[in-house]
């Protein structure tokens, strides 16, 4: 993120825009929209407005805004969901930007989705700056980067509690991503930038990969080789080899990249470039840029429907949420969201 961007991001939170909009946007259903048949349907897509403490759900068949719930704390960045798509589970990571002065979280809220209302919560005894939130599949448990305490934090969504903590070796541990068979866990560590690789069954950490000054953003590829993230000192990607744990290749970018997320099938891999309101897509075969789409101002995250057949990326400054076709490069639709989207994530019973 640029300081310019940072810094009025960090203003606006502040700002008197926040206090204006959030008493008329809380916790209100849409007009016209049906939540619970909205719900019956095969998923519907979650975003984090930053901005207000909220959590959109939205319609990703029509771009509709289903509803706005509060989060019940300032703010969450992030969100996960639950297996069966009922709950939304956000960390409440404070009023600061990674590594700059602020609130600092110590709380993870359950949201139920059906009745559109904070049901639980898991709360620190000191603040922690909770970021990223996951769910392994595979053991059923919510894995949330702590970065204060440069650890991932284990709870069980069930009982929203603590149930163990893995250390990830490295300063401002932001986002995280799971091998497939949800054995690995990798953080990206954005200054000084690298990743942490942990062993998730037997929480340990097993390296700190160095991959630059400063990185963001994290995704690992379809076939669990490869790790991505994006560089904040120069226009690229690193490409990281799981096995060998080394930074193996560079992927050039037209200008500095932020969210970044591979298609299902493989081919593909798609980077919001804040700074020219694009998303740049990458032909993993030749390790290149082979197209960019247009996006309303400040992309930001990126996420996948089950199906592989669209993305969603979160575009923060205008909050709004744009979904795109693969393989056509077309926006499919706009919509708006909250100030300051910024994660996302699918919540149903099908899973990307």
């Amino acid at each position: 993120m640029t300081p310019a961007l940072t810094g009025a991001r960090h203003l606006y939170r502040r700002g008197g825009a926040r206090r204006l909009v959030l008493p008329i946007l809380l916790g209100l259903l849409l007009p016209g929209a049906s939540f619970s048949t909205a719900m019956a349907a095969p998923g519907v897509l979650l975003a984090a407005n930053e901005n207000e403490g909220t959590l959109s759900v939205i319609d990703p068949r029509r771009g509709v805004e289903l509803a706005r719930i509060p989060e019940g704390g300032f703010t969450g960045h992030e969100v996960a969901s639950s297996l069966d798509g009922r709950f939304a589970y956000v960390p409440i990571y404070g009023d600061g930007n990674a590594g700059t002065p602020g609130t600092d979280g110590r709380k993870v809220v359950k949201i139920d989705l059906t009745t559109r209302r904070v049901v639980g919560k898991y709360e620190f005894d000191h603040g922690v700056r909770p970021h990223a939130a996951v769910l392994n599949p595979h053991d059923g448990l919510l894995y949330v980067t702590t970065e204060l305490d440069r650890t991932v934090s284990i709870i069980n969504p069930e009982t929203m509690t603590l149930v163990g903590e893995i250390p990830t070796g490295a300063t401002l541990s932001h986002m995280l991503v799971m091998s497939h068979d949800g054995r690995f866990g990798y953080t990206s560590n954005i200054a000084p930038g690298g990743i942490s690789v942990l062993d998730l069954e037997r929480r340990k950490l097993l390296a700190v990969v160095p991959v630059s000054a400063k990185t963001q953003r994290i995704a690992i590829s379809a076939d669990d080789r490869m790790i991505f993230t994006a560089d904040q000192t120069k226009p690229r990607v690193a490409v990281i080899d799981t096995a060998t744990r080394k930074v193996t290749g560079w992927i050039e970018l037209p200008a500095v990249g932020m969210g970044l997320t591979p298609t299902s099938d493989g081919r593909w891999l798609l980077v919001a470039i804040e700074s020219a309101s694009r998303v740049a897509v990458i032909d993993l075969e030749t390790m290149k840029v082979v197209h960019a789409i247009d996006l309303p101002q400040y992309p930001h995250e990126i996420a996948m429907s089950p199906d592989g057949k669209s993305a969603y990326v979160s575009c923060s400054v205008t909050g709004e949420v744009a979904a795109l076709r693969v393989g056509e490069w077309k926006v499919l639709w706009r919509t708006r969201s909250g100030p300051f989207v910024d994660g996302l994530t699918w919540a149903g019973h099908e899973r990307p």
